[in-house]
């Protein structure tokens, strides 16, 4: 008999090119009167946040903005947006951009709402309760924070990536409009595209959901692969073989970004339910040692975790390849398509091209193995010796 698992989502999903303009009415009906819209200078120079403003004040609520957005977000940024939100007292708040603005928007709607500082709730289950409305709209298609139920920022005073996990940080809305993606530039739309993929390969390869080694009496969001989850990372990894290439090299080609839109949401729900693995482990250890996008460091990782990952796994390998266009019934081919999917679309491909060097490979091993909350979602669970192996393979 299999094992009982769950399934969540945001609150309320409107997805579709134009669906912005619906955001005043369903903020009214959210009961909102005044809104922390938190985004940055780029977006706003952009004019997409005046595209956020203007539905909000047609509807009559006020838009209290905060720019303080930043690309990987670090607690000085985060305690500056809770700070203004302190003051201003919103009803709401609102995540406009990627991955960074959607975290620094869920990181201060939790402490608003419980007090505290983003430090008070890393790791597992650790918010008490709901938090205040939270709306979510990405402008980039790669993260799936806005149905995620996780956060991240950088510590500097450990010189690491910290983030929690809460199904009550998942937003109230979801607001994806392809339309808000098509500013994204070349590099972003490369990175946060190759992030999506991770995320539904991740979910699609994790360890199943009747062996997921959570200790007694812990609980998490990450509950390893199951049906419902394994349907949405195989639809994620389909769209983004499809559409990843187009989008980056045509900001403008609407089929693209649409499908690279839906390809990041299907992503974000398979991973937040399933949990991600090596490759993030991985990443956030590399990160601390080198400046690299989360994305591009995900992409670089993915081939040569995909290959430690492969044993046990043969047949998913093998589906992956079909999905993403192949034919040939070898687990392989899985690994080559990936790879030079991120050649293609400018991911580097060492990580000495990042200024990595040899020294930094055992520290970032160790680094690795100490994130057992993840590492518990990788189908095989790797050793000081292993880690250094995939770190070396790809230096």
């Amino acid at each position: 008999m299999g094992a009982t698992w769950t399934f969540h989502s945001a609150g309320q999903i409107v997805f579709g090119p134009g669906a912005v303009e619906q955001l005043g009415g369903i903020a009214t009906r959210m009961g909102l009167r005044s809104v922390q819209l938190v985004s940055d200078p780029v977006l706003d120079s952009a004019g997409i946040v005046e595209k956020v403003k203007k539905p909000l004040r047609e509807a009559g609520i006020e838009v209290l903005l905060d720019l303080g957005g930043e690309p990987e977000p670090t607690w000085q940024a985060a305690m500056a947006c809770l700070a203004k939100a302190r003051e201003w007292r919103p009803d709401g708040i609102i995540g406009l951009g990627g991955g960074s603005n959607m975290d620094l928007a869920k990181l201060t709607a939790k402490c608003l709402t419980h007090g505290g500082e983003p430090g008070d709730y890393t790791g597992d289950d650790r918010l008490p309760g709901p938090i205040m409305p939270l709306v979510c709209i990405p402008t980039t298609a790669g993260t799936g924070s806005e149905v995620s139920c996780a956060d991240v920022y950088t510590d500097p005073r450990q010189g690491i990536k910290l983030g929690s996990l809460s199904n009550h940080l998942r937003p109230r809305l979801a607001l994806v409009d392809p339309l808000l993606t098509h500013s994204c530039p070349p590099k972003v739309t490369a990175d946060s595209g190759i992030d999506a993929l991770v995320h539904a390969i991740e979910a699609f390869t994790a360890v199943d959901n009747e062996g997921f080694p959570l200790p007694a009496g812990q609980r998490s969001c990450y509950q390893g692969r199951h049906p419902m989850g394994m349907a949405m990372a195989r639809e994620a990894i389909s769209l983004a073989g499809k559409h990843l290439r187009r989008a980056v090299a045509k900001g403008t080609d609407a089929e693209a970004r649409s499908g690279m839109a839906l390809a990041a949401m299907y992503g974000g729900l398979a991973f937040s339910n399933v949990g991600v693995a090596l490759v993030h482990a991985l990443e956030y250890a590399v990160a601390s040692f080198v400046p690299v996008s989360h994305g591009a460091g995900n992409g670089l990782l993915l081939p040569h975790v995909m290959r430690f990952n492969l044993p046990g796994r043969e047949r998913d390998m093998v589906e992956i390849a079909r999905l993403l266009g192949h034919g040939e019934l070898e687990p392989a081919r899985a690994i080559d398509s990936v790879a030079s999917l991120a050649a293609e679309i400018g991911i580097p491909q060492r990580l000495r091209d990042l200024g990595a060097r040899q020294d930094m490979l055992a520290p970032m091993a160790e680094k690795t193995l100490a994130m057992t909350r993840i590492l518990r979602v990788n189908p095989r669970q790797p050793t000081v010796g292993d880690l250094m192996g995939i770190l070396q393979s790809a230096y």
